[in-house]
């Protein structure tokens, strides 16, 4: 590796040319490429998508980015991987329109893109609930911290002394890679079933508190928005959702990993790549032990669809 290419942020204290020369012997492979994995999102109303969607196309393309970007009416929901100073450069693009601006996005690290190819969608919602009553870019549920829901756990109360119930807005596949203890979750098989089901229990919510929490943050904030609309009283939502919680507090009072909507599946609460896998066949999720079973093919088949696989063959 060329001296001149050796990143400076890191502020290396090893002489350059030494450092070169160990690079130069170990070869290539001594450095994996480190991917930068962002997601973030904002509610905010967005009237010129049809402007908008090929102008961020053709920002990642130049970059060599590769992801998802949604654009609705209400906002922008993204998740992007690319090299560090590829990700730095869409971030500066994005904020330089004043919409985005405060936009901080989430990261994390692989040494491979989790992403095959780059897409730029016009959605009706940028995370589907059905409810297009609720626009959270007019008022926001109250939001947690990390390190304050933590302490709420630690001491198994909010700070006005009330129990404190943590509900899991995602759905189940997801639930099933991990969550947090004791936790309330209605096994969804998808977002827009929210409403209806925590409209019927809203009565067991009575004189507690509730943090509502997701991935990212996006689904649980607009669950918090619909339940003080139904009336139940003490609504928090975890700010930037589990990844945040991760990356401020670790993985106290949680148990398993974090689904994530790419390759990498899952991570850890260190933000590493975990153990479980995704079959692209059918969408369930794989754990380490069943990735041992001659039925587990990658991209073609797992132990929970072989079968249906075989009978449609058939």
């Amino acid at each position: 590796m060329p001296a001149s290419s050796i990143p400076t942020r890191y502020n290396f204290a090893f002489p350059i040319r030494q450092l070169s020369r160990a690079f130069a012997r170990a070869g290539s492979a001594a450095l994996p490429m480190q991917i930068v994995n962002i997601s973030a999102y904002k509610f905010v109303s967005l009237d010129d998508i049809e402007t908008l969607r090929p102008e961020m196309r053709s920002r990642c393309d130049d970059l060599d980015l590769k992801g998802t970007i949604l654009l609705a009416p209400e906002g922008i929901n993204m998740f992007l991987a690319g090299p560090r100073e590829a990700i730095d450069g869409f971030m500066a693009w994005l904020h330089a329109d004043a919409r985005f601006a405060d936009i901080a996005p989430k990261e994390s690290l692989s040494d491979n893109q989790p992403f095959k190819r780059m897409l730029v969608r016009a959605k009706k919602e940028i995370i589907t609930m059905k409810r297009p009553l609720i626009r959270p870019e007019e008022g926001r549920a109250p939001s947690v911290r990390p390190v304050d829901l933590k302490r709420w756990l630690d001491q198994g109360h909010d700070d006005e002394g009330r129990p404190v119930v943590m509900l899991d807005t995602r759905n189940d596949f997801e639930v099933a890679v991990g969550t947090f203890d004791n936790v309330v979750e209605y096994n969804l098989t998808k977002f827009s079933e929210f409403p209806d089901v925590i409209e019927a229990r809203k009565a067991e919510f009575e004189g507690k508190t509730v943090v509502s929490f997701c991935t990212g943050g996006i689904r649980c904030e607009k669950a918090a928005i619909h339940m003080q609309e139904v009336g139940i009283g003490h609504v928090y939502q975890l700010e930037g959702g589990i990844l945040k919680y991760f990356e401020e507090v670790g993985g106290d009072h949680y148990r398993g990993d974090c689904f994530v909507f790419d390759y990498r599946t899952a991570l850890n609460p260190n933000l590493e790549p975990a153990g479980p896998k995704q079959c692209f066949a059918c969408r369930a999720v794989v754990t380490p032990e069943e990735q041992q079973s001659p039925q587990y093919v990658v991209g073609k088949s797992c132990p929970h669809c072989v079968g249906r696989h075989d009978q449609a063959a058939a």
